[in-house]
């Protein structure tokens, strides 16, 4: 493979993934995907939500969906609907991904459907029929990308590793790693030294989610948008829900009720704390209250066998914080 750049509109026809080093012959339908504005909104929309503003983790939604489309390409080509499911599976997500999930009813998922409900009158002038794509998203219908037993998927091992590198935490090439997995039944298995790398990448990712970076960052802007949705009429939320993360920071940094709080956390994240409350806290002692319902800790199969266990260090689900700001030693 020789590219000169590996662009993301599909302009050559190749589409080359510098991650895992896969080159996807894109068909004219997937080319012509990546020019409508839904896929083009997720080049502007962060894939690790609101850590992107004080972490390495800044790539973008859509690197993580032609990452997972390559994955597909590599393990079922001809598999054209489970290629295009892939390419779209993130369409619905908000403005900094999962960060203001659930406010306002908002539902990625749901969002997600409706807008590849928008796309199936292109897919079917190419012949992929819509509610396929959709019964692939869903799980209804087998693919490479979804299994019945829990074990880990392409996705959620494309994001393992894509962030694993970004925060430097892989210890091998990812090609390296992707010539010992193969998809069971829609599951990552690997032999079991894999698995146990692979594990390692998820404990960190979950870590990386209670870390006092990530829950402040999540905490505050989450605040910020909980304020304006809170303002907004339903066609007003629905507006905002299609924006990307520039757009909402422009709204964010001119709303009156927010926008000092919104350029202090641009400015210094630090300027806020986290605390971990204990499970007999109320919580009602001020600031911002903060909770991680879930963390993915999904693991491959090992030759075929399910694993389930849970890294030991930690804590038992839900995990809550209360974030308010910093003390001036605590800024030191």
């Amino acid at each position: 493979m020789s590219t000169a750049v590996a662009d993301v509109l599909g302009a050559s026809g190749v589409f080359f993934d510098p991650l895992w080093r896969i080159e996807v012959a894109l068909t004219p339908l997937e080319r012509r995907l990546l020019r409508t504005r839904w896929v083009r909104r997720l080049a502007f929309v962060s894939h690790a939500g609101a850590s992107s503003i004080a972490t390495t983790q800044s790539y973008s939604r859509l690197e993580h969906s032609l990452g997972l489309l390559a994955l597909v390409a590599h393990f079922a080509p001809e598999d054209r609907a489970a290629r295009i499911a892939a390419l779209l599976h993130d369409v619905g997500h908000l403005p900094f991904s999962h960060t203001f999930e659930g406010l306002a009813g908002l539902d990625h998922h749901q969002l997600g459907a409706e807008r590849i409900r928008d796309l199936a009158p292109l897919l079917e002038e190419h012949g992929v029929d819509g509610a396929e794509v959709l019964a692939i998203d869903r799980g209804d219908r087998a693919s490479v990308l979804h299994n019945a037993n829990g074990a880990l998927r392409l996705d959620h091992l494309e994001s393992f590793v894509r962030s694993g590198r970004s925060h430097g935490r892989t210890t091998e090439p990812p090609p390296a790693t992707l010539d010992r997995l193969r998809v069971t039944g829609g599951a990552v298995d690997t032999d079991e030294a894999t698995a146990g790398y692979i594990e390692d990448l998820v404990a960190a990712e979950a870590r990386s989610h209670l870390s006092e970076i990530n829950v402040i960052t999540n905490a505050v802007l989450r605040h910020l948008a909980a304020t304006v949705l809170a303002k907004a009429t339903p066609a007003g939320v629905l507006h905002l829900a299609q924006l990307a993360d520039d757009q909402f920071w422009a709204v964010l940094l001119t709303d009156a009720d927010v926008r000092d709080s919104a350029q202090r956390l641009r400015d210094d994240p630090l300027h806020w704390r986290a605390e971990q409350l204990g499970a007999d806290e109320t919580g009602t002692g001020g600031g911002l209250q903060h909770t991680v319902h879930r963390l993915y800790l999904d693991l491959p199969l090992i030759h075929g066998t399910p694993v389930h266990r849970s890294p030991p260090d930690l804590p038992v689900l839900p995990v809550r914080y209360r974030v308010g700001p910093a003390r001036e030693t605590d800024r030191e």
